[in-house]
């Protein structure tokens, strides 16, 4: 598991430089949200770990009369979140770790959401409570988080080719420290959050498109996520090759056409503020 340090650094830049990588991984799942969202009120929306900004853009897009704030703990991701937005007027990001983030006082979002985001506070339950604390009275919360690894072999597998084992604490910050419904209910109740609902969504989390698919969902792999540190970690050249290129035959094994996609599974989250 990544640092606070290491993703306001390293990891961020490394995340701001592959984001339409990111983008496209994610996009499906992105689309469901944003199907979500627009049967939920929002005009003052906070976007949780916005990185590039993606979801934060899309919403500002969608309900022009609403103010929109994307914010995330890496310097590297806002400034590509800001260089997408250009001029709009209708979003903003900012810096900042929003389990301790306090927004200017006229700034009460009535609708937090997150894709992804909110898996890796070192203290969730604080977070909860503190992202309600700042939230305007009844606000709504939605986000995304994966469900089991056993649901993604996306991560299992590539995992297994690498030999990287699964962490002591399932709880632990990470992709899925809120695999278990019940744990995450329990966190929001206890952070005063109620009507908590969560739906699984199955999706497809598309590493590439193209005649050379392969090799993005390879580049993919190589550069983010658990494998990519995996391999960093590797100081033998060709040993770290000869893992690269069983990487390449399983991930080939996903392509149909000109398309890599992996199957994914993820809980939407929503609840509203204890008022």
């Amino acid at each position: 598991m990544h640092s606070a340090n290491e993703w306001r650094d390293r990891i961020g830049q490394i995340w701001a430089d592959h984001y339409v990588a990111t983008d496209r991984v994610f996009g499906g799942l992105t689309q469901v949200l944003l199907e979500r969202l627009a049967r939920i009120p929002g005009d003052t929306i906070c976007d949780i770990g916005c990185g590039a900004g993606e979801l934060s853009l899309a919403l500002a897009s969608a309900r022009p009369h609403a103010t929109v704030l994307g914010i995330d703990i890496s310097p590297d991701m806002i400034a590509a979140a800001r260089a997408r937005a250009g001029d709009n007027p209708h979003v903003q990001f900012a810096v900042g770790d929003a389990a301790r983030w306090t927004p200017a006082p006229a700034f009460r979002p009535d609708l937090l959401v997150s894709r992804h985001g909110v898996m890796f506070f070192d203290d969730p339950e604080a977070a909860f409570r503190h992202i309600g604390g700042v939230a305007a009275k009844a606000a709504h919360l939605v986000f995304s988080c994966f469900r089991s690894p056993e649901g993604n072999p996306w991560a299992t597998e590539s995992a297994r080719i690498l030999d990287i084992p699964r962490p002591a604490d399932p709880y632990a910050a990470g992709p899925f420290a809120f695999a278990e419904e019940e744990h995450v209910r329990a966190i929001l109740a206890r952070a005063g959050w109620r009507q908590v609902t969560m739906d699984p969504v199955d999706f497809a989390m598309v590493g590439g498109v193209g005649s050379d698919s392969v090799d993005q969902a390879l580049h993919f792999f190589t550069h983010i996520g658990p494998t990519a540190e995996a391999l960093r970690d590797i100081a033998d050249a060709g040993e770290k090759e000869a893992l690269i290129q069983r990487l390449r035959q399983w991930i080939a094994r996903f392509r149909s056409g000109d398309v890599v996609s992996f199957p994914a599974q993820a809980w939407i989250v929503s609840a509203r503020w204890n008022d």
